[in-house]
């Protein structure tokens, strides 16, 4: 239906995660219809991003110097390291407020599927952490799908011969979920991780 630059932009914008190919329209529409100046902002900010943004070189999130703001931060409990797929999951737990320890990236899950495996990932670099500090607990905080597990299983198997105490996240029911609307998956693994209420 479109042409030229607008049928570009609309297609580039259909690539990104979440856009389908009416929103990548509205979307085209908008820059079309925004300022030289609102555009130009946004690219000089995606330029921005891809130039000034690197990886943290001890957890691998996203930071603009060597070290993050969590890894730079003294007050963090150096024992403890909760290993997630993505950056962005580090936010999710973030704003719990519980964790005090420190992250470590994988990048990705095992999927052989898409084609990543244990080498793809950044579990190398997990092990010399676990070799060089000072490491009494690792949460293995991927995400409770089929790579996910795949993904704590490896790591399980990998890390155990340190003797360090590997835990995982509990997964079950939401709060105020009703049982009746979980799943079984959901429903077994709120039996398996029940705990105890009285002495």
């Amino acid at each position: 239906m479109y042409q030229g630059a607008l049928a570009e932009l609309i297609d580039s914008l259909n690539r990104l995660p979440g856009v389908g190919p009416k929103s990548a329209q509205r979307l085209a529409f908008y820059f079309l219809q925004a300022s030289n100046e609102e555009v130009e902002d946004l690219a000089q900010a995606l330029l921005q991003v891809k130039s000034k943004i690197r990886a943290c070189s001890i957890c691998g999130a996203v930071s603009e110097v060597d070290l993050c703001n969590i890894c730079s931060d003294s007050k963090r409990d150096l024992s403890l390291i909760c290993v997630v797929e993505e950056v962005k999951d580090i936010s999710a737990l973030e704003k719990t407020r519980e964790f005090k320890g420190r992250y470590h990236v994988l990048g990705g899950a095992i999927s052989p599927i898409d084609g990543v495996g244990p080498d793809q990932l950044r579990i190398k670099e997990l092990v010399i952490r676990v070799q060089k500090e000072e490491v009494k607990e690792i949460i293995l905080a991927t995400n409770p799908n089929l790579e996910g597990e795949a993904t704590a299983s490896y790591l399980t198997r990998v890390l155990e011969p340190s003797g360090i105490l590997l835990t995982r996240l509990a997964s079950g029911l939401p709060v105020g979920g009703e049982l009746e609307y979980a799943d079984e998956v959901t429903l077994g693994r709120a039996l398996i991780g029940r705990r105890r209420v009285s002495k």
